[in-house]
């Protein structure tokens, strides 16, 4: 039984990303090829970032931005809690 649950998931896996390539591919041909970052400007780089929805449908979702500002923060300066996140240390190690 697990085997057959398990070429099951696979070959969903597979449809799924036969049609997400699809998708893409749509999209850039229309010139939605790239998608706009969902991340607050002061919040770019920052590793305390979190920016995930919770709540059960979508009328009721809340997005957390982080643990310091839940809302996000909302002046147009640089945030006080802002530190490089780690991707970003690597990356300026690196080159």
């Amino acid at each position: 039984m697990a085997t057959a649950n398990l070429s099951r998931f696979r070959l969903l896996k597979k449809r799924r990303h036969f049609y997400q390539s699809r998708c893409q591919v749509l999209r850039s041909q229309l010139g939605f090829n790239q998608v706009e970052s969902t991340r607050p400007k002061p919040c770019i780089g920052c590793c305390h970032y979190h920016g995930k929805f919770y709540g059960y449908n979508r009328n009721q979702r809340t997005q957390l931005i982080c643990g310091f500002h839940p809302n996000g923060w909302l002046s147009n300066n640089s945030c006080p809690d802002w530190e490089k996140s780690i991707d970003s240390k690597q990356l300026n190690t690196e080159t």
